[in-house]
């Protein structure tokens, strides 16, 4: 298994967010399957998952690839808003009043 540059992050400092999590829920695959699909160790993807490491470039764009989205769909460098409020303008509050 080939060992994946990744970028540890301190206290904060450079956080990637990612929606690895939200993407593997969608497809219902485990973290073995999306590891074994980019060659990678499972705790790895957990590693990404929870933002304590940064991908590298490659493997960003391996995992967009994999996912037919754009880098910039799965990664960000701010927090990613619910999905309720990107798709239909909706904060969560407003969600729980319905």
């Amino acid at each position: 298994m080939p060992v994946e540059r990744t970028e540890r992050v301190t206290s904060g400092q450079g956080a990637v967010h990612n929606r690895l999590s939200v993407l593997r829920a969608e497809r219902d695959w485990s973290r073995q399957r999306l590891a074994d699909a980019l060659g990678l160790h499972h705790q790895t993807v957990g590693y990404l998952e929870r933002g304590d490491y940064n991908p590298s470039l490659e493997l960003a764009l391996r995992i967009a690839g994999l996912f037919a989205l754009p880098v910039e769909a799965i990664f960000s460098l701010r927090p990613f808003k619910p999905l309720s409020e990107e798709v239909y303008g909706r904060t969560a509050q407003e969600e729980r009043q319905q």
